[in-house]
């Protein structure tokens, strides 16, 4: 069953608003935490901010929106709508942001020193939780788009020949969509997993909104993944750390990944998070694929507006969707190519930003990506094209940026010497950034958006790579992680000579 078919249950509840509405009407008085008490206690100054009501609508699970025991189960419904409402068999919730919920479903399915096939252009939080589990990597490297230095995720074929080079892999973890909305085919990567009886998940954070809408690419379960990961913060309608995992089939013990989720996550979940979830999903259910309609409408013809302008180039399926690069795209993600206006993404972010108040999800050294979602409109719309309409005349004043020494495909494909986490947590030290050639990385380099490392833990750095990091970060590109914000150094595995 499909989430724009299912009757099972009544979507017009909502646990834990309805939980929330109780405490109020009860006029409860807390000696339990939040210590702020609704906000009582709160700087005034602070609520002047963010207002009343997020301090009074921040309370904890137990005793505060269920009893002491958790009886009346209003998480547990919750949970239960959101999977009924996208077909899966189980749901989690998680107030600490896909980041923690990856990081939960691989150690579910591996543990120290096995095996996981992971896509390379994964996202740091899936870098991290290799770190964290020393979990192996056998590395599936994405479909590369050479001439536009992107990334796309990788097809069956890929996935067939790493699992046969490495059987004893206990799954796989493919990353779609990505940054900018291109998708991998899901469905023919998951078969390709079951053949080998090994589970797959998708780590799908940009991925919320898929199963409301049938013009949308494949949502994961109805794909036949085994466990995915949604960010509802990021293309749906709640606050920021929301996000959900999602579980079908006996490849993966709903219990395992519980435990694995309970250790790594917050014991004060943010009640917060739990209602913005508990009402996304309600919205969704009823009338998502009629905001979804509106809001495909109004992308395509953002998309065709920006394309009309001189110098601005919306890419599509043209550029993305074929052999050997993506199977689909989400069209939410307007991705525009400013090459014909000779400034890079840094400059174009950072002009939109102090000039027209418009702030665009990812920038890089060439391109873009304004992120559309239910909650645009003609306004919305509108304020975006003016202000790229203004940079097509601005961007004849703005200096040529730095130029980006790009590597070719195969020269980001690094070779791994080390697990991820004997690197991190073993001997290091931190060598002049010449000298770090041929040595074993020991942090992660990030470009940040998207946040997919170029150097992990355990790889032999090369100069195309440091010649790319430090030339991206001269251009404008952030470099979140390395201990050497500057990168005039880097922290590399002691040399035991």
């Amino acid at each position: 069953m499909t989430a724009r078919e299912s009757e099972r249950m009544d979507h017009s509840k909502a646990p834990v608003l309805d939980a929330l509405v109780e405490y109020h009407e009860q006029r409860m008085t807390p000696f339990n935490p939040p210590g702020h008490k609704q906000g009582r206690g709160a700087d005034r100054r602070v609520v002047d901010v963010v207002g009343e009501g997020v301090f009074r609508s921040d309370v904890l699970g137990p005793n505060g929106l269920d009893d002491r025991l958790m009886r009346h189960g209003v998480l547990q419904e919750a949970q239960e709508l959101m999977a009924d409402a996208v077909g899966a068999e189980h749901t989690f919730f998680s107030t600490c942001g896909s980041s923690l919920s990856v990081k939960s479903a691989m150690l579910a399915v591996a543990g120290p020193h096995e095996k996981l096939i992971v896509v390379r252009h994964a996202h740091k939080s899936v870098i991290s939780g290799l770190i964290l589990s020393g979990v192996s990597p056998v590395w599936v490297h994405p479909h590369w788009d050479g001439e536009r230095h992107l990334s796309h995720p990788p097809g069956p074929d890929e996935v067939r020949a790493a699992f046969e080079a490495e059987p004893e892999a206990k799954g796989m973890l493919l990353v779609t969509p990505t940054d900018y909305g291109t998708c991998g085919d899901i469905a023919a990567i998951a078969e390709v997993c079951h053949e080998f009886d090994r589970p797959l998940i998708v780590d799908e954070a940009w991925g919320a909104h898929l199963p409301f809408h049938p013009d949308l690419p494949p949502w994961a379960m109805d794909a036949n993944a085994d466990l995915c990961v949604t960010s509802v913060h990021k293309m749906g309608a709640a606050v920021e750390q929301s996000s959900v995992f999602h579980l079908q089939g006996d490849r993966v013990d709903p219990a395992v990944l519980k435990a694995r989720e309970d250790l790594l996550g917050t014991t004060s979940a943010s009640s917060l998070v739990y209602a913005t979830l508990d009402g996304w999903r309600r919205q969704m259910v009823e009338d998502g694929e009629k905001l979804l309609s509106t809001a495909l409408s109004l992308a395509h013809r953002v998309r065709r507006e920006i394309d009309e302008l001189p110098g601005l180039r919306v890419m599509g399926e043209r550029e993305f969707v074929g052999p050997d690069l993506a199977a689909s795209l989400d069209p939410l993600k307007v991705v525009v190519d400013l090459s014909g206006l000779g400034i890079s993404g840094y400059q174009a972010a950072d002009w939109l930003r102090a000039r027209k108040r418009v702030t665009v999800g990812l920038s890089d050294h060439r391109r873009i990506v304004a992120i559309l979602t239910i909650a645009d409109d003609d306004y919305t719309a509108s304020v975006l094209v003016d202000a790229l309409r203004d940079l097509t005349q601005a961007a004849e004043r703005m200096k040529r940026p730095p130029a980006v020494d790009l590597p070719r495909p195969d020269e980001l494909e690094l070779q791994t010497v080390m697990l991820p986490r004997d690197a991190f947590f073993g001997e290091t030290e931190q060598v002049d950034v010449d000298k770090a050639v041929g040595r074993v990385a020991a942090e992660m380099i990030s470009p940040y958006p998207p946040g997919a490392p170029a150097l992990v833990p355990g790889e032999v750095i090369t100069r195309e790579v440091l010649d790319y990091l430090r030339s991206g970060l001269n251009a404008g590109m952030q470099l979140p992680d390395p201990a050497d914000s500057e990168l005039k150094s880097v922290r590399v595995v002691k040399d035991p000579a």
